[in-house]
């Protein structure tokens, strides 16, 4: 017996109207593609810092470092592009 939980109140699976199960079925599609977009945002994240860091450093040197020879600090959260 299969059991979803719901503000505190449990709910037999098996019991469930069809209507209601097609629902619990969209609600973790849902929740799953959510999470896979976190993630992917998050991986979004860490490819802007390093695209980030190494437009500082050609801007600042001329050209950017070898990737093991990144070290900028203090790039910050916002660049602005001029239009």
């Amino acid at each position: 017996m299969a059991t979803i939980t719901i503000d505190g109140k449990e709910y037999d699976t098996d019991k469930l109207s069809d209507e209601t199960k097609a629902q619990l079925g969209s609600l973790q599609y849902v929740d799953s593609e959510l999470a896979r977009l976190q993630a992917q945002a998050a991986a979004l994240q860490t490819a802007r810092i390093a695209y980030g860091r190494a437009l500082k450093e050609t801007l600042e040197n001329g050209s950017a470092p070898k990737q093991e020879e990144v070290a900028v600090e203090g790039l910050g959260d916002t660049i602005q592009f001029d239009k």
